[in-house]
């Protein structure tokens, strides 16, 4: 193991080279050895992972064989109708070959993987959010990983990427005891469970599905590279990429690979000046590792590459929290709360704070400006929201200054400069809803998803999503896109090879994961629609790869 771990980025071929290391990066690895090919993973860090080390690891996937043996009913043709039924306006003319490939191949994936590695997937009962679409389904396609002892990696496992989330708790587990509501009462109530995994280096959500994925990896002999960023493509004569250059040591080597270079280095979020270009307006906090700089995206270019959905993202709630000594975004729906809105520069509410996609009406741009229509924003609430959660207060004070407060609505609308006769009337407005439990602007807490983020029962009165803003001191904070990774990228085929304008593959030239202009973008379907079609992409690619022909 450590010889690999030291092992010099020296000139030397191999059939497929995978640039990256999270989730896309690992399945596409897997797959590429498990079907023969010699495969080497280049990841600029120093760690493993990637974004998705740091996520929950929840993993959407329709169709799979955990739902199907549970007596779900749902099928490929399901998801497909799905797909179409809840993307954005026009997406279906450039994408739904891609999204008939994920369709197809999902299931497929899931399978492989736990053949091939010691993941264990488990259902969390989370319904799609638009349960009400076509083909959507009330459970069975959400699931995460169950944790795993980091040590069945070895020595890597001190290259495990880190979360800024407690990945002791499972996903099921974090959701079922709500850890961030009650935390005593979780820790006092899995409290053996959790001593276990402390003791044998267990982990769940992200951190399993790396140190899964990376025992497979290992066990299928890839090779890995870390400290070796990836800098230039090898492009022969005749347009194929052929190879990688990379830096390690400050010296510079060659990778050669007969089959194909994958492209799984994760989003550009942390590029100023290409986050500036596709997002503009204010935006709170980033929840990624801070090496994702859109690499793989310029690499793409020089080889011919054409870019899309650019102006995509996994935008949604953050908290303030330190990670690598500098300030970033803690992912948790802290606006999920009876006694708390959302509103615009306007100081006007413009959707439900319970909906699944608060995030994609949050980045809403002028169709002729492509400005922002909301930003900034800011979370009201009351003081009994402040009271509700101790975790939440702690995170807080990682931000001085980040929670302001007024003991009225007009004041505290003069302290975040909003309009204080707007702001006053629809906490006004907010409050009659509350009192007549409806909501009669935007429906909060109405439709099956929202009924089961507040705890409200399918068939019971009252509406535990509305709780009103009426105790003082009254708080306020801003509540601005945070970005837990950009989804736009290369554009790629159904068998996830890089094209050009033209709509002609590079050869050689594979993408997935963030670094591909991503099918599904900002506009989640469902509880795992980042980490699923990561996965199923990377497994795409490699198998793809399989098929290919050496050169």
């Amino acid at each position: 193991m450590s010889a690999k771990i030291e092992a010099a980025c020296a000139s030397q071929a191999v059939d497929v080279v995978v640039v990256g290391s999270g989730s896309a990066a690992l399945s596409a690895a897997l797959t590429s050895a498990r079907l023969g090919l010699k495969v080497a993973i280049v990841e600029k860090s120093d760690l493993i992972g990637g974004t998705s080390a740091m996520s929950g690891g929840g993993t959407w996937i329709p169709a799979n064989h955990h739902a199907i043996a549970a007596g779900i009913k749902d099928s490929k043709e399901n998801a497909l109708a799905y797909l179409r039924a809840t993307a954005p306006e026009g997406w279906g003319q450039t994408d739904d070959h891609l999204w008939q490939a994920f369709a197809n191949a999902a299931p497929d994936m899931l399978q492989f993987l736990e053949a091939n590695s010691p993941l264990r997937f488990e259902m969390i009962a989370e319904p799609d959010p638009f349960t009400e679409a076509p083909g959507g389904v009330p459970h069975g396609r959400m699931l995460s990983p169950k944790p795993l002892s980091r040590n069945i990696v070895g020595k890597w496992a001190a290259r495990l990427r880190r979360s800024t989330m407690p990945h002791i708790f499972s996903y099921k587990e974090a959701v079922d005891s709500d850890f961030y509501g009650a935390p005593v009462r979780s820790a006092m109530r899995l409290g053996p469970t959790l001593l276990r995994r402390y003791l044998n280096n267990e982990a769940g959500q992200g951190s399993a599905l790396i140190t899964g994925l990376l025992k497979g990896c290992l066990d299928a002999g890839c090779e890995i590279l870390v400290s070796s960023p990836v800098t230039d493509l090898l492009i022969d004569d005749n347009g194929r990429v052929a190879g990688v250059v990379c830096t390690r040591e400050g010296k510079q080597h060659e990778i050669r690979a007969s089959r194909g270079i994958v492209l799984a280095t994760g989003g550009f979020e942390w590029d100023e000046t290409m986050l500036r270009a596709h997002f503009p307006g204010a935006t709170d906090r980033l929840g990624s590792p801070s090496t994702n700089t859109g690499d793989g995206h310029k690499l793409a270019l020089k080889a011919g590459a054409v870019l899309e959905h650019m102006d995509q993202a996994n935008v949604y709630p953050t908290i303030p929290t330190l990670y690598e000594g500098r300030l970033q975004g803690l992912p948790i729906t802290f606006q999920i709360s009876p006694n708390a809105i959302v509103v615009n520069r306007h100081g006007r509410r413009f959707a439900s704070e319970y909906d699944f996609n608060l995030g994609e009406m949050l980045d809403r741009r002028d169709p002729e400006t492509g400005e922002s229509v909301h930003l900034p924003a800011w979370l009201i609430a009351d003081t009994r929201f402040m009271k509700s959660s101790a975790p939440f207060r702690y995170y807080a004070s990682k931000q001085p200054g980040w929670i302001k407060s007024a003991a009225t609505i007009e004041g505290l609308a003069v302290r975040i400069g909003v309009d204080s006769g707007n702001l006053k009337q629809t906490v006004d407005a907010f409050n009659r809803y509350s009192v007549n439990g409806r909501d009669e602007e935007f429906q909060r807490g109405d439709n099956r998803w929202e009924r089961y983020k507040s705890g409200g029962e399918e068939d019971a009165s009252g509406n535990p999503a509305l709780g009103g803003i009426e105790t003082a001191p009254f708080v306020a904070m801003s509540f601005n896109r945070s970005i837990l990774g950009t989804k736009g990228g290369a554009k790629t085929n159904e068998k996830g090879q890089v094209i050009r304008a033209n709509g002609t593959a590079i050869a050689g030239l594979y993408c997935a994961g963030l670094t591909m202009a991503n099918p599904i973008g900002t506009r989640a379907i469902g509880p795992g629609t980042t980490i699923g079609p990561c996965l199923t992409w990377g497994y795409i690619c490699g198998r793809s790869l399989a098929e290919s022909q050496p050169v």
